[in-house]
């Protein structure tokens, strides 16, 4: 049993590879191509873009690795079955569960490196490719209304409501185009500040942001029935005490999918203590905890392959097969992330439901041609 062990896995895992690295020269000729038209402004150069390429494929990877998970284990089933290998195991005892419990360690490893790629690697290599743009100028603009962040703060006359506008961030990694506002119970604004540019510190612990070029504008009531008196002044920097640490504030500035699972949960968290909207930040929670899990129904989809005679049809087609099995399950897995936002479906069931069908429908191939073929 050792030997036929030693002989899956290497297989196996030699077709992933090669199938993987297809992806990744393929993405990066293509986001290269892309990234050119952006060479040369600000001192951008190839080097600086071709790095800034480099740096966003660990997210490509992620993503489609499933993908190259079930093209490269369906190439290794298939290529078994064709030279009757995998038929000689099946003679020499390799029954069907062994077979699948096999192939399942091969997958749970599989389901452990995209773990760790998508928690690890791709978050904190995004976030690099980003701020390398920034450093030449291109900075992480945010739309045409920017980010918006919200906290809820004690004061002697009661809760303020503050909401803060961030417009992108500079070279430097400080926030460009900051606007907070203080609004007291009653919802009137108390305080505004208009900043060039906000430092946040790194650290969790730190509880306030340092704004430069701030313009502040208060409106200060002269007696309780009397219209208030604005006063406006501007300062080179001040410090702005607050909640919002690093960590939500480059949750709410960065893409969600380059965010880790952990990012998820703490900024949609964060998002329920000040009573905004989390079901798109909780289904994606789910899609990265589940994602890794994919791999295991990828190549329980594909072990149905190996007992295909090889009349049914050449490896070729067996790979194209699973090519279209893939782009299925990337499709359904997003048509059901739209439809589980748009009918607020709870959120583990609409990152699940791909995988199940999926999985599903593999076991009822796997069963049927073992019992009928």
């Amino acid at each position: 049993m050792k030997t036929v062990r030693n002989l899956l896995y290497r297989d196996v895992l030699w077709s992933v590879f090669f199938v993987t690295i297809f992806f990744i020269a393929l993405f990066f000729f293509i986001d290269f191509v892309d990234e050119m038209s952006r060479v040369g402004r600000n001192g951008y150069s190839m080097a600086a873009a071709a790095l800034a390429v480099l740096l966003e494929q660990p997210g490509h990877v992620y993503e489609l690795f499933p993908i190259a998970v079930l093209i490269g284990t369906i190439y290794s089933m298939a290529r078994l079955a064709q030279s009757s290998e995998f038929t000689i195991l099946r003679t020499a005892g390799l029954g069907p569960g062994r077979a699948l419990s096999l192939l399942g360690v091969v997958g749970l490893l599989f389901a452990v490196l995209t773990f760790s790629l998508g928690e690890y690697v791709t978050p904190h290599s995004e976030q690099a490719a980003g701020f390398l743009k920034a450093r030449f100028g291109m900075g992480l603009a945010i739309g045409r209304t920017g980010a918006w962040l919200k906290e809820r703060r004690a004061d002697p006359d009661g809760e303020l409501s503050i909401t803060v506008n961030v417009r992108g961030v500079g070279k430097d990694g400080e926030l460009t185009g900051v606007r907070i506002y203080e609004m007291d119970p009653s919802g009137r604004e108390v305080r505004s500040l208009v900043a060039e540019h906000a430092i946040v510190p790194r650290a969790r612990s730190v509880s306030e942001w340092t704004l430069q070029d701030v313009t502040e504008t208060s409106w200060i009531a002269r007696s309780a029935a009397g219209e208030p008196h604005v006063e406006t002044k501007t300062l080179p920097q001040m410090a702005w005490p607050t909640r919002l640490n690093a960590s939500v504030a480059a949750a709410a500035l960065l893409p969600a999918q380059s965010m880790g699972a952990l990012a998820l949960w703490r900024y949609s968290t964060h998002l329920a203590e000040q009573e905004q909207s989390t079901q798109n930040y909780r289904i994606l929670f789910w899609k990265r905890v589940l994602h890794p899990f994919a791999c295991l129904v990828m190549v329980a989809l594909a072990l149905p392959f190996a007992y295909l005679h090889a009349r049914a049809g050449g490896v070729s087609v067996k790979v194209f097969g699973g090519i279209m099995l893939g782009i299925s399950f990337v499709l359904l897995n997003n048509v059901v992330g739209h439809l589980g936002l748009l009918h607020e479906w709870t959120p583990w069931v609409a990152a699940s439901v791909p995988s199940v069908v999926y999985l599903l429908m593999s076991m009822s191939a796997f069963a049927w041609l073992v019992r009928y073929r």
